[in-house]
């Protein structure tokens, strides 16, 4: 019996080598053609912390297993409505407007979301530039924290009239409100973060050959990666808190709008499942940033 090799394509069956001729073999779309796939794959799920999981399941069962023994002793949809209650509600109004002028639950999540990204981007983006150069540069930071120290006690809120007066009541105000209580939080965030990175990193890679500029952003940044994206997940927080605040002030579309406008004519499952939306929302983007934390700092 001669040792052959047949040719195959993807989806087809051939011998391995030395097997007898008409042998039947698995179709090589059936075996993952991925070196190390089920390897890695079990390390990652046993990496898993499944107790925190559970632990975070229970939690929040029991929250709603509370919700409803107080609805039910309540008794009273316009005080305390039911989880089933506001859920019915929820889904209602996912396909239907409110106000019948409005937009859907889900329209109204999506303006809200999409202020949120823009405005925490900008902010972002600013305090981790002013920060990163705040480290850097002791002249500017000598200057711009005193400014930082004086701002960042201030809420966000206090500048909605102001930032009315000024830009009316369009979407511009909105994004520059939420990108005015991001960016202390992201100078704070990253000036610590800076500062806690060892000197003795920045001193190697100059020894190396690198630029006071490259260490900067390729061995200071790089190592203060897990708590700067630790201050971007405060800012995202803080980013919804200012959002819905000024859409029940100065919006006509926005979950804020919503809450405002429900609790108007005292609907108040619209108003929990208002609640509910950000808090999912809210849930996926902080998230994501876990994620994001995971892939550029694993070893954060």
């Amino acid at each position: 019996m001669g040792n052959t090799q047949g040719t195959a394509t993807a989806g087809t069956s051939r011998p391995t080598e030395g097997a007898a001729p008409g042998a039947t073999m698995m179709p090589l779309a059936a075996v993952p053609d991925v070196p190390g796939f089920r390897q890695r794959l079990g390390r990652r799920l046993a990496a898993i912390d499944w107790s925190r999981i559970w632990m975070g399941a229970i939690g929040i069962v029991t929250l709603v297993v509370l919700w409803w023994i107080a609805a039910l002793v309540i008794g009273d949809d316009v005080i305390l409505p039911s989880p089933l209650r506001t859920m019915d509600v929820m889904i209602r109004y996912l396909s239907k407007p409110y106000p019948s002028q409005g937009e859907t639950l889900v329209g109204n999540t999506l303006i809200s979301l999409a202020r949120i990204l823009v405005g925490f981007t900008w902010g972002a983006l600013a305090g981790i530039f002013l920060g990163a150069l705040m480290a850097s540069v002791r002249p500017v930071r000598l200057i711009v924290d005193p400014l930082i120290e004086l701002g960042r006690p201030l809420p966000p809120l206090a500048f909605i009239p102001l930032l009315i007066v000024w830009f009316g009541i369009g979407e511009l105000p909105k994004i520059i409100l939420i990108g005015v209580g991001v960016i202390p939080v992201m100078v704070v965030s990253v000036v610590a973060a800076l500062d806690a990175v060892p000197e003795e990193y920045v001193e190697a890679a100059l020894s190396l050959g690198a630029t006071r500029s490259y260490a900067l952003l390729h061995v200071r940044i790089r190592a203060a990666l897990p708590a700067v994206i630790t201050g971007l997940r405060l800012s995202m927080g803080l980013s919804w808190t200012s959002i819905v605040a000024v859409e029940m002030i100065a919006a006509t579309g926005g979950l804020g709008y919503v809450i405002l406008e429900a609790s108007n004519y005292l609907i108040t499952p619209l108003i929990f499942s208002g609640i509910l939306l950000i808090a999912v929302v809210a849930l996926f983007l902080d998230g994501l940033l876990r994620l994001l934390r995971r892939l550029v700092a694993p070893m954060g």
